[in-house]
């Protein structure tokens, strides 16, 4: 809709202001006169749209089809001019125009054919061109190769001789194959040989080497019988060894029994003397236990010691109650200071989101430049405010909008000075920045209208000023009320907004309402008065701001905090000492009390101490009295001392045995070991013997295995000989009856090679390249032959199409555009002008054809194309409307619209002009004609089919609205508001 009309640049725009949504409406006549079709457009403030189709809520798609199905074209200006697009007819080149006229009258197949001629005729001359192209570059190709023909013959030649080298090279590999083939075949013959010799040698050392074996045999059997022999004598001497041994262990025992006999006879004597001794100690210590003293422990004392350490426990049990308080309290305290000062350093950090704010709004150096000021200040002679918002704190978020709406948005990215040379300054530093610069200077005398809220104010919803709603500095302060007139600005309420007609009887033309910013203004020329009301929009810049004295709070209430933190602090410490003096006095008491203790323990422990003793000493005395008998003693040892040496006696003829029996073993071994030496030196003499052969052998198996390794070198070189020249040529039929024709050996072949490429070499060639571009421009002239005569057989069909297709598209164009001229053409002769439409018709470029409006309005001039630089808007105006007149009874469409096509035509061509709308419109099997106007010619003729439609707004149209439903004329009604007025 906004595209059609050319007005707004959003479907929301369209609703009426102060309501959320609306619709439009029209009634369509269906096939038949009984068919209504209905179709209505919902559309609301949030550019949202709903379409309804006979009361059911339908997609767009559908409503399309229904506009298809009626040919109703709202993007044609022929069917659909609207007031603000009457300029952009006037502007439509002769194409545009045909392209017009040709969807909105005339046969629905001429837009079709149409633009089916514009795509053949382009098609035509990229065919033409590829032709004429193509044709040129095939002469050229065949006259460069025509003279490049005998230079080709030359390298042809050539490549001959060449050809005839790389024949006789593909045989040289073949030839030294066969080299290869007869050095393989005298290699297996000295194999051959090298083998046999090898397998002779290994015979006869066979032969020789069976005895050895033989003998090993039986000199393994003595050597066997001296091992068993010699392990036989190793455990006989184990055997005495062992025996021995006992023995001497028997000896020892035997004068061990005799040294205890000469012990009893001494200890004997020695028992009776500790007797004696342990009697006198049991009656020393049993004297020295009746003599100890009995000790009594001081209870007294314990229980007063008791009775202290138990009052100091609660009392310091009280002071740590304290303290964790205190500790509690002072951790409270640090969390609140910890709280507080994250949240003064989210306030003051807000100057950055601020600053933020500015920059997205469009101030995109406003950080540099704030800075740029701090780094500064040390410069100026007085206080630089700026950028005024971080200045000024709004406490109300509605007010907060208001402000921004009505203050201009330069003044929030401005600095404000106070000095004239500051001024200059920031000017000079801030230019790249393209930040304003205000220089504030306080006006003497002049004073501000007092702030006064009247009961009529009140009663209407006014509660405050806009001067009023905010804190700033004087200086910001005084340049906002100065720049924006702040102080004549009022704040209202819902009640105000019902009730605003009432507010400017109060000599209040502006203010503020919670969705809606009034403002009345009065003429220049008179004494009338007109209100515009505009829509609030929400704050966008003072969404961080904060109440800057609550960040003074917040700061009062930190440094209260620390200064609380530090009190506690010495307090806790003041306890923190007193509680240690009583942890060292309760220490102290309970010293005193564990030395007592220890003083009970230890008299205790010397009277258990002393009776241990006693009961020792007695046991003693009673051990030594139950020693054993002497005499008893020395028959036990004398017993066992006889049975000892009678095992001495049995170990020692055992020992005569083994001496008898380890002579023999030794003969034996002797025996065995000499006939084991005897064998080992033949086997040595007959290993001689066999090495001497084995040299031999191995001589001739090395002489093998070379032959061995020569033979298979020699065959992969002929595998690699027969690979490389396979490589080079594969031996066919053809290509051996041609190596039978050359040399058969190497050198002759080599000469011959030489001597072919020498022969080649002296065929001159300039240009190597020659033969390959004479082949590839034969290829190219080949297919561009090819697609020469396609393009050719598609030219002349493209011809047929477009002569087929003009056929049925021109006559039927120029008739049309003659029945246009002739409409168009009488109608301007009944104005006492002169027009014609004409066709402007260019042979097969159907993009460039088009209708050309032709008009005079004086009898002097000439006859020139409509334009907006021949023709007066007024004269445009006329032509337009002429020109659609023209198309009325040749219009497929249901109706036409005009929108106020009369603005600007003088009464004379107006009055013309709207008889001929008239006539045209009011005959029979035309559309309808709908033509919008603010305003008729007073004594207009109308015909029967005419019907006219007024359409009455404002706040003063119930009475008369009225007074014209009862059939009034329109004379009476103006009577009632001369009467009213």
């Amino acid at each position: 809709m906004k595209q059609l009309l050319g007005r707004a640049s959003s479907i929301g725009a369209f609703v009426k202001r102060g309501e959320e949504s609306g619709y439009i409406k029209i009634s369509l006549r269906g096939d038949t006169a009984e068919e209504k079709i209905t179709i209505t457009r919902k559309i609301d403030t949030r550019n949202k749209s709903e379409w309804v189709l006979n009361g059911t809520t339908v997609p767009k798609r559908d409503v399309i089809e229904i506009i298809k199905k009626f040919n109703i074209q709202v993007n044609n200006l022929t069917q659909f001019l609207p007031q603000d697009r009457v300029c952009e007819f006037a502007k439509l080149t002769p194409i545009q125009l045909l392209e017009e006229t040709e969807k909105a009258v005339g046969n629905p197949e001429l837009p079709v054919q149409h633009r089916a001629l514009v795509e053949k005729s382009k098609e035509l001359k990229r065919l033409e061109l590829a032709v004429s192209q193509n044709g040129e570059t095939l002469n050229q190709l065949k006259a460069l190769n025509a003279e490049q023909e005998r230079d080709v013959e030359r390298v042809r030649q050539r490549e001959k001789l060449l050809a005839k080298v790389d024949l006789m090279r593909k045989k040289l590999p073949w030839l030294k194959y066969d080299m290869k083939k007869v050095e393989y075949k005298e290699a297996q013959k000295q194999e051959t040989l090298a083998k046999n010799k090898m397998e002779e040698a290994a015979k006869i050392l066979n032969d020789l080497k069976s005895p050895i074996e033989e003998q090993k045999k039986v000199k393994k059997m003595h050597e066997s019988n001296s091992k068993n022999i010699n392990n036989q004598i190793n455990q006989n001497a184990s055997s005495r060894r062992d025996i021995i041994e006992r023995e001497c262990q028997l000896g020892v025992q035997v004068r061990a029994k005799y040294a205890e006999m000469e012990d009893l006879k001494r200890q004997e004597e020695s028992r009776q003397q500790r007797i004696s001794k342990a009697k006198e100690d049991l009656v020393t210590a049993e004297k020295e236990l009746a003599e100890l003293p009995i000790f009594e422990p001081p209870r007294v004392e314990m229980e007063k010691l008791g009775t202290q350490i138990t009052e100091l426990n609660f009392e310091l049990n009280q002071m740590k109650v304290r303290r964790k308080e205190k500790e509690s309290h002072l951790l409270h305290e640090k969390g609140l200071l910890r709280k507080s000062s994250e949240r003064l350093k989210d306030m003051e950090s807000k100057n950055n989101k601020l600053l933020l704010a500015l920059q997205n709004s469009g101030a995109d150096k406003i950080f540099e430049a704030y800075q740029w000021l701090q780094d500064h200040r040390g410069d100026l002679k007085k206080e630089v405010y700026g950028p005024v918002l971080i200045e000024v704190n709004v406490q109300d978020q509605g007010h907060a909008a208001y402000l921004e709406n009505h203050v201009p948005n330069y003044i929030w990215k401005s600095f404000i000075t106070q000095d004239g040379s500051d001024r200059d300054f920031l000017v000079r530093n801030l230019k790249s920045y393209d930040i304003p610069i205000l220089n504030y200077v306080p006006e003497r005398g002049s004073r501000r209208a007092p702030f006064n809220i009247t009961p009529e104010m009140r009663e209407l919803g006014i509660s405050s000023r806009l001067d009023q709603v905010f804190d700033a500095p004087s200086a910001v302060k005084d340049v906002l009320i100065s720049q924006a007139a702040l102080d004549n600005s009022y704040i209202g309420s819902d009640e105000t907004h019902r009730r605003a007609d009432e507010v400017s009887r109060l000599n209040i033309l502006d203010f503020w309402t919670p969705d809606n910013h009034y403002r009345w203004t009065k003429s220049r020329y008179g004494d009338h008065m007109a209100a515009s009301v505009e829509q609030v929009n929400p704050s966008r810049l003072f969404m961080c701001n904060l109440d800057v004295g609550d960040i003074e709070n917040f700061r009062s209430r930190v440094a209260e905090l620390e200064s609380n933190i530090t009190d506690m602090e010495d307090s806790l410490k003041s306890l923190q000492k007193e509680q240690r003096q009583l942890e060292d006095e309760i220490a102290k008491i309970h010293k005193r009390r564990e030395e007592i203790t220890e003083n009970v323990k230890f008299e205790k422990k010397r009277r258990q101490e002393m009776q241990r003793r006693v009961d020792m000493r007695r046991r003693k005395l009673e051990d030594i009295s139950k020693e054993e008998d002497l005499e008893l003693s020395t028959k036990k040892l004398i017993d066992q001392a006889a049975r000892l040496n009678e095992q001495r006696f049995q170990m020692a003829i055992k020992i005569k045995n083994l001496l008898v029996e380890a002579v023999d073993l030794k003969w034996n071994y002797t025996e065995e070991n000499m006939m084991a030496i005897e064998l080992d030196m033949k086997v040595r003499e007959m290993e001689a013997n066999v090495k001497q052969h084995e040299k031999f052998a191995i001589q001739a198996a090395t002489c093998y295995e070379n032959c061995k390794k020569e033979t298979e070198q020699c065959k992969r070189q002929l595998n690699d000989a027969k690979r490389h020249a396979e490589s080079i040529a594969v031996i066919t039929d053809d290509l051996a009856e041609e190596f039978r024709q050359m040399p058969e050996t190497i050198e002759e072949l080599e000469a011959a090679i030489q001597d072919t490429f020498s022969e080649a070499n002296s065929i001159l060639c300039l240009n190597q390249n020659i033969l390959q571009e004479y082949e590839n421009r034969q290829r190219k002239i080949a297919s561009i032959g090819a697609k020469l005569q396609d393009d050719e057989k598609e030219l002349k069909r493209c011809l047929s199409e477009i002569n087929t297709l003009k056929e049925n598209w021109l006559p039927t164009l120029r008739d049309l555009v003659a029945k246009i001229n002739e409409t168009f053409s009488r109608n301007f002769q009944e104005m006492a002008v002169a027009g014609e439409v004409s066709l402007d018709e260019h042979e097969v470029d159907f993009d460039q054809f088009g209708i050309l409006i032709k008009v005079k309005f004086r009898q002097t001039g000439q006859l020139q194309v409509l334009s907006a630089h021949h023709q007066s808007g007024g004269e445009r105006s006329v032509s337009t409307i002429l020109y659609l007149v023209s198309l009325q009874d040749l219009t497929n469409c249901p109706f036409r619209v005009v929108d106020e096509i009369n603005q600007g035509m003088d009464p004379i061509n107006e009055r013309k002009m709207f008889q001929q709308l008239v006539r045209a419109a009011s005959q029979p099997n035309t559309p309808q004609c709908f033509l919008l106007t603010p305003k008729l010619l007073p004594d207009l003729e109308y015909s029967e089919a005419c019907s006219i439609l007024n359409i009455m707004n404002g706040p003063w149209i119930d009475k008369p609205a009225k007074v014209w439903c009862n059939g009034e004329c329109w004379g009476a009604v103006m009577g009632w508001e001369g009467e009213r007025v």
